[in-house]
């Protein structure tokens, strides 16, 4: 007599086979959900038509509700679940990729996320949803799991199969929402109720990708973390998260993976930022799909979107720089100008932080309490009238002309250079940047013209330029100041004497010619003329063709 030893759990009624057909479009009930850049929120549904609860609800999921598995076609989002063990920073790459340090929640402890929370990436022209990101908690205790599994599943039933036993058990529900707590398990099991949510998200996703924290020794509970995820019968590619630490152990990771044919893999650290490697992470996600268009779409777009992200960042630089350079300010031949320079330096300030401001908010970085962002940063929270940070830069306070022009104007150069660092040319005499006719008939009215010096204007440069160097190399989960690339960082050498040497964009003696041209034209100014919107319009094109000589040194 022929037995049917199947397990019960894999019993179905002809009746539900209309019900299990609807399921070939699992996000069908999804279409509220706008398609919006950075778009987040805990997923309703994640099975349709089966209930309104949430996906972390208890629900008890029986394989007839189970998704059947497809392969992802053509025009269709990308699902895209981001799994790991706990704290292995899953919330701080989603982060980075979305550009958004408010997504989700990131704390150094264990088990930070306890939902499964959904953002998309979209076209940035068209507004069209290319890959849906989902996040999901860690997994605590996979060796737990994968006990259980192999005491209460048939190993002849393949992966999905078993995965479905295990979310119609007890063990995969939530005791935590206000059920009974004082429920037992099964065989003494605990709760896998946060385990229970991966694999839910897991079973409704075309792709994962886990993460791996690659300062972690190749541990047993991450092989049974492969081992449960490669049941769900979808493409899986490691991606290892704080590459850049000393403690790395990438190549005994590598050696483990490839055991298991896990033989793609990519670097990408969520603090220490790398375009390449982002971009490296969706190609090789590209390859292990039958049909990568939105990928490739979102590879190209981005690549467009970064390019153009850059010139805008240089034209605000470049035309921070021209602001500054064509202030100016006029005085009487026997008034004190001191006080003029304070006034001066403080409007300098003002303009340097709000020029910071924009650079921050074009990368999507915000000062506030949820990350820390460059401001607070004592390398740019320095007065740029310090004597103390030109010299540090290796840039002279005064020299030549300049120092003689600030003699004929009573100042003792000295004193000028150890308090306020606020150059003044006289006319032509400082750099030459008037010409001689002008000087003589300022001097014969009794007028003297005061001017940010070129020594200022290029730690100005200098400086503005390290911060966008920073802002591009940067993580959005960077949530402490110390995870921020600071210029001694990066031109980390020394000059001849020992001292610190760092690359300015031009010699202070050789400002680029729009500059030097900007001292002849106070109209481009706001600072000077009090007109905004009209001193901006009159220096576009200088501004323009500034930032391109700036790229051109930055490259």
């Amino acid at each position: 007599m022929n037995q049917d030893n199947s397990n019960p759990m894999d019993n179905k009624n002809n009746s539900d086979k209309d019900h299990d057909a609807a399921l070939q479009n699992p996000y069908a009930a999804t279409t509220d959900i706008q398609h919006l850049p950075l778009q987040k929120q805990t997923i309703q549904n994640p099975i349709p038509n089966l209930t309104n609860e949430p996906l972390d609800s208890t629900l008890n999921v029986t394989p007839k509700s189970a998704r059947t598995k497809t392969t992802l076609a053509s025009g269709e989002p990308l699902r895209l679940a981001v799994v790991g063990h706990t704290n292995t920073g899953k919330t701080s790459i989603l982060r980075t990729l979305l550009r958004d340090v408010y997504f989700g929640e990131v704390k150094n402890e264990a088990a930070t996320t306890r939902h499964v929370e959904r953002a998309q990436l979209t076209d940035s022209q068209t507004g069209e949803a290319l890959v849906s990101l989902y996040d999901t908690p860690g997994l605590e205790d996979a060796s737990g799991l994968m006990d259980w599994l192999e005491d209460n599943t048939a190993s002849r039933r393949d992966g999905i199969e078993r995965l479905q036993q295990f979310l119609a058990a007890d063990i995969a529900q939530s005791y935590d929402q206000g059920t009974d707590t004082s429920t037992s398990y099964a065989d003494g099991f605990g709760d896998y109720s946060q385990e229970a949510k991966v694999i839910r998200q897991l079973l409704a996703s075309d792709m994962a990708i886990y993460v791996v924290d690659a300062r972690e020794p190749v541990l047993g509970k991450y092989k049974d973390e492969l081992a449960i995820l490669s049941w769900a019968a979808i493409p899986v590619m490691p991606v290892f998260n704080f590459t850049d630490s000393q403690d790395a152990n990438i190549d005994a990771w590598q050696t483990m993976l490839a055991r298991r044919n896990l033989h793609i893999s990519t670097r990408f650290d969520s603090v220490a930022f790398e375009f390449t490697d982002e971009m490296r992470l969706w190609q090789n996600l590209a390859t292990m799909l039958t049909h990568a268009e939105m990928l490739e779409q979102l590879m190209q777009r981005r690549t467009e979107d970064w390019a153009q992200l850059y010139d805008e960042a240089n034209i605000i630089i470049a035309d921070f720089l021209l602001d500054i350079a064509a202030f100016v300010r006029e005085i009487n031949d026997d008034d004190d100008p001191m006080p003029i320079l304070q006034q001066m330096q403080e409007g300098v300030r003002q303009s340097e932080r709000a020029m910071q401001q924009r650079l921050l908010n074009a990368y999507k970085f915000y000062d506030n309490a949820v990350a820390a962002t460059p401001l607070e940063l004592k390398a740019y929270q320095q007065d740029p009238f310090d004597p103390e940070l030109l010299k540090s830069y290796g840039i002279r306070t005064t020299s030549g002309a300049a120092a003689g022009a600030l003699l004929g104007l009573g100042i003792d150069a000295a004193a000028l250079g150890t308090t306020l660092g606020l150059g003044a040319a006289l006319g032509g005499i400082a750099g030459g940047l008037l010409s001689n006719t002008t000087s003589i008939a300022d001097k014969l009215s009794g007028v003297k013209r005061l001017y940010i010096d070129p020594a200022t204007l290029t730690l100005l440069a200098t400086r503005a330029i390290d911060l966008l160097a920073a802002l591009r190399h940067r993580g959005h989960a960077a949530t402490d100041a110390t995870q921020m690339l600071y210029s001694s960082e990066y031109n980390n050498y020394t000059d001849n004497d020992n001292n610190a040497a760092i690359v300015t964009p031009w010699a202070t003696h050789k400002l680029p010619s729009e500059l030097k041209k900007a001292r002849g034209k106070p109209q481009w100014s706001s600072l000077s003329s009090g007109k905004s919107e009209q001193a901006q319009s009159l220096r576009t094109d200088a501004a323009w063709s500034l930032s391109n000589k700036i790229q051109s040194r930055e490259n």
